[in-house]
């Protein structure tokens, strides 16, 4: 049977391309690189050699929970940088917390309303001031559902290749 072998590039939808183009390129370090001729606006940004992030813009809905998650290098900076934004929303998916195996994470929106997951490597040194900080929770989101469907496993992590 086939099966995909890897994310090409994520899509999101944008209500200002220009504001959305700054953010990424200026508070994530993304490169823009060209896009197809498409008879609307768009930019194309390169994450790594094989992984792009497409904009697009049109008058759509946003997701409230749904997200990308991107790795950065630097959470430490990344952290005080969204907060001194104030882009950093605890609303879906709560506080900025450690994963079990070591990765901070924490959602911010762009200027259009998406949500995006920032995380560090599970390695990463941490800046002992986010842990004190009053956006920094310990332990993992806890949603009150109390539904426990799904593969799940106490050894999981988003680093996969480590």
């Amino acid at each position: 049977m086939a099966k995909a072998v890897k994310i090409n590039h994520v899509a999101l939808v944008v209500s200002n391309l220009e504001e959305a183009c700054k953010f990424y390129e200026n508070e994530l370090g993304l490169e823009a690189i060209p896009a197809f001729l498409f008879d609307y606006p768009t930019a194309f940004f390169k994450f790594n050699e094989e992984q792009q992030l497409h904009l697009t813009e049109w008058e759509d809905e946003y997701s409230f929970r749904g997200h990308i998650c991107v790795t950065v290098d630097d959470i430490n900076e990344v952290f005080f940088r969204m907060k001194e934004l104030g882009v950093i929303d605890i609303t879906p998916w709560g506080k900025v917390r450690q994963l079990p195996d070591g990765a901070i994470q924490m959602f911010v929106r762009d200027p259009s309303g998406n949500l995006i997951e920032l995380s560090s490597d599970p390695n990463a040194e941490i800046d002992p001031k986010i842990f004190e900080d009053e956006l920094f929770k310990e332990g993992i989101y806890v949603s009150g559902r109390n539904d426990f469907r799904g593969y799940k496993s106490k050894d999981a992590t988003l680093y996969h290749n480590k």
